[in-house]
């Protein structure tokens, strides 16, 4: 069940929000940890007690590593093999058989071709989040199994982020600020991220499938960048439309998430763009592996080498396919080129820097969209020009396009800058401003009732 649908909007919401709202404060952390279950069940009915079996053992043994003095490092060994080791199984088994059996050029490993939990890659990293900082005594155990449970499957964040630290949520999950002001601003903010799924997300989606379904073989150069564009709005607006809604969710239930956006598009460079885009993620890699392994303190090589590892690992979180991989190693190499001198220079001069990033930002994004390696390498001979004269679709098809999508584009342009924002947080109480977002919450719905819902691109990651 997505945050985008008839059945979430309609009933799983109103009646959640009714269970909960007349319960006292101690109640209402119970009432959203089982609404949560029951929301991950509605669409993982098996992997729900996988769910519930992780967060018993996760937390009878955190609760054991806070209260041990010899025997604190063997927990925690064996709490992260526990979580990795899932998240291994499930998610990346079929992709290391495969290149084992490729490598050996026979079938030595079966495939098992199983479903991967919803949302496991996001729920790992955030009980391995809570288990390091006890660990390490930054993090005194939560008080009790419903707390620690609501801070791993809070549904507004349990599928797809942001990745939370408990110390964040602690406050609120003990003594949850609910208000109507709190419900209002909250459906507001869920309002506008719905409409950046439906109206902007899944509209300019449609002219990527497009693109994408003409074969990258067949594209001008041209083409390619118009696809490239279009994608790197669609994904965009995806996640941060879902980011909206968590936030949005998370207050109206009393909650405060952390912001996991800000306007990376309006980036200087790959490293601002890192600080801007999935900032809950790059904190995670930053706090647990990056600075763990030594951070930039032991000379260029070893910084060399922690991002490396960092890179590479944020490319297999993505996926379980060599693109992603890829698609990491990308941004490795533009980070040290970058720590090189070029970041400073960039930071600078804001033109040549928004410049070079509307370059190199939609080229990651079609690494990352390509799963498959012969497409991908198409498809960036296309965007190098490499089609040049013999390409199938070129400069016809793009004026159709054009005229087609022009405001679309401009929409998504103006969206991805600070003004909406900037000027909704400066009128969200004017009467004006309510009337248009529930214009956008209508429309959002009927676009939703009359198409195909596509699904949250960060689900399957």
């Amino acid at each position: 069940m997505v945050f985008s649908s008839i059945e979430f909007i309609g009933i799983f919401l109103p009646i959640l929000f009714f269970l909960y709202m007349p319960v006292n404060n101690k109640k209402k952390k119970w009432v959203l940890f089982i609404g949560s279950l029951v929301f991950y069940a509605i669409g993982e009915p098996y992997y729900v007690l996988l769910l519930m079996a992780s967060l018993v053992f996760n937390y009878a043994l955190c609760k054991r590593m806070a209260q041990s003095k010899s025997h604190k490092k063997l927990i925690l060994c064996i709490l992260l093999l526990w979580n990795f080791g899932l998240l291994l199984f499930f998610k990346y088994f079929d992709f290391i058989a495969a290149n084992i059996n490729t490598l050996c050029r026979k079938e030595l490993l079966p495939l098992l071709h199983l479903a991967l939990p919803l949302g496991i890659s996001f729920y790992t990293f955030q009980m391995t989040a809570y288990q390091i900082d006890v660990y390490r005594g930054a993090q005194k155990e939560s008080s009790g199994f419903s707390e620690f449970g609501l801070y791993v499957s809070m549904f507004p964040q349990l599928v797809a982020g942001p990745i939370v630290q408990f110390r964040e949520v602690e406050r609120s999950i003990k003594n949850p600020n609910f208000q109507m002001k709190n419900v209002e601003d909250g459906l507001k903010l869920f309002t506008l991220g719905l409409g950046s799924k439906v109206l902007l997300a899944n509209q300019i989606s449609t002219l990527f499938n497009t693109i994408q379904g003409i074969g990258a073989s067949h594209l001008d150069l041209s083409m390619a960048w118009l696809g490239a564009f279009s994608y790197s709005f669609q994904i965009y607006f995806d996640f941060w439309g879902y980011s909206l809604m968590a936030i949005g969710l998370g207050r109206i239930f009393g909650y405060e998430l952390p912001i996991n956006f800000n306007n990376p598009y309006m980036a200087k460079s790959a490293t601002d763009f890192w600080r801007r885009w999935h900032i809950t993620l790059s904190r995670w890699f930053r706090e647990y592996v990056y600075i763990p392994f030594g951070g930039s303190r032991n000379g260029k090589l070893k910084t060399c080498r922690n991002l490396l590892i960092v890179w590479s690992l944020t490319g297999l979180w993505h996926g379980a396919n060599w693109n992603f991989i890829l698609w990491g190693l990308f941004f490795f190499v533009l980070l040290v080129i970058e720590k090189m001198g070029p970041g400073d220079y960039l930071e600078r001069h804001p033109f040549g820097g928004h410049l070079y990033c509307a370059l190199i930002i939609p080229v990651s994004w079609m690494i990352f969209a390509q799963t498959d390696l012969g497409t991908l390498l198409a498809y960036l001979k296309a965007m190098a020009g490499g089609n040049a004269g013999h390409a199938l679709v070129g400069t016809q098809q793009l004026l159709r396009y054009a005229r087609e999508y022009w405001f679309l584009f401009a929409v998504c342009f103006l969206c991805s800058t600070p003004l909406p924002m900037k000027t909704f947080n400066k009128y969200k109480n004017k009467k004006i401003v309510i009337l248009m977002l529930f214009g956008i919450f209508w429309f959002s719905i009927y676009q939703i009732h009359i198409g195909k819902n596509n699904p949250f691109l960060y689900f399957r990651f």
